[in-house]
């Protein structure tokens, strides 16, 4: 792995990032300068000044978001701010580029004020046909999704919502693998931050907003669905939970387990992973139901190695490295999901549209 981290040094240094603007139109002369530029391009400003929509048409609003990050909570990195979060910013709008057409432009802000990060987002939106979040901390990633949603144009935090459609789109794979209906299905999530909560609230088949969840008619959700955090299993009543935990909690965990992850795992069909290094042991998989799934989706260490977790008796094992088989991994979805959104002039995303990527997946 050293080797491969000092080779990627030494690939964006060569090419200093990995990005660059480029002319969609060619100016060889006066004319072509005057058509791009001044006089002629006052009518294209008047006709959107007449008809606001034309921006769609008329500039790259039309095919190009944003990539928005304050470096908060970078995958296996942590808070590492503003500047060092770059590099992911730009590998993600390259795989817009790369996978969907899409131009994206990549954008870091040197604040983690909450606040202010919401005016910013506001403040940049006429510029882009959506947003894209990206490593925001949690609980914080959700009070900004939630307030922005009103803007005009879709904003969408893809540590939520990309992890939650290809997650789902796995499990209900690996459910027809192991031959278990998907509605019968008990689910234990390891890690209540962005991506756990997520996953749970598709899982479970909800809609939530502000801290409240309510099931979406006609959606097929698992059995039940154990959330455990640092300090053990979700349930109702639990102190030490924030609103959005609370509102999982009071959806989930039908038998009251209230200890740790050892207690919740027992006879599960499926553990997710999206937590740290090492959290879940072997121990714990073997005390599964039969025909277990393993989801160990931590970077770049996961919760279990796969060939300790297939070693005690997993049936499907998948993580979300590269370099181990069956990866699950967002690239699967965000760059759909944002070319739908261009195709489609979206100016939100609903939780039936996540879903239906999720089953084309």
């Amino acid at each position: 792995m050293q080797k491969l981290y000092e080779e990627s040094v030494a690939y964006h240094r060569a090419h200093k990032g990995k990005l660059a603007t480029a002319s969609v139109v060619e100016v060889h002369n006066k004319h072509d300068l005057s058509l791009a530029y001044t006089p002629g391009v006052a009518e294209p400003c008047r006709v959107i000044a007449a008809h606001p929509e034309e921006v769609y048409n008329l500039t790259w609003k039309g095919r190009t978001v944003a990539v928005i990050s304050d470096g908060s909570a970078v995958l296996g990195l942590g808070n590492i701010g503003a500047r060092a979060a770059m590099p992911v910013m730009e590998g993600k709008a390259l795989l817009m580029k790369e996978f969907a057409g899409i131009d994206s432009i990549p954008l870091v802000i040197d604040s983690q004020n909450t606040e202010e990060i919401i005016r910013f987002v506001e403040h940049v939106a006429p510029n882009f046909a959506g947003i894209n979040l990206e490593d925001i901390s949690a609980p914080r990633c959700f009070q900004i999704e939630e307030a922005l949603q009103t803007i005009g144009i879709p904003v969408f935090h893809d540590d939520q919502h990309g992890t939650a459609i290809v997650v789902s789109a796995a499990l209900h794979n690996a459910a027809r693998v192991v031959n278990k209906p998907y509605n019968s299905l008990k689910v234990v999530v390891v890690g209540a931050g962005a991506a756990g909560l997520a996953i749970s609230r598709m899982l479970l088949g909800l809609d939530c907003n502000s801290g409240s969840c309510r099931y979406i008619k006609g959606i097929d959700a698992v059995h039940d669905l154990i959330v455990v955090d640092r300090i053990g299993a979700l349930y109702a009543g639990r102190e030490n939970q924030n609103i959005f935990k609370q509102a999982i909690a009071g959806m989930s965990n039908k038998s009251m387990v209230t200890g740790s992850l050892a207690d919740a795992i027992k006879g599960a069909d499926a553990v997710i992973g999206v937590s740290g290094p090492n959290s879940i042991t072997p121990e714990m998989v073997r005390s599964m139901a039969d025909k277990s799934i393993v989801f160990a989706m931590a970077n770049p260490t996961p919760e279990i190695m796969p060939d300790e977790a297939k070693k005690v008796g997993a049936y499907i094992v998948a993580t979300g490295r590269s370099g181990f088989p069956n990866q699950i991994n967002n690239v699967l979805a965000f760059p759909g999901v944002f070319k739908a959104i261009i195709d489609g002039r979206l100016k939100s995303i609903t939780p039936q549209m996540k879903i239906a990527a999720a089953q084309a997946l």
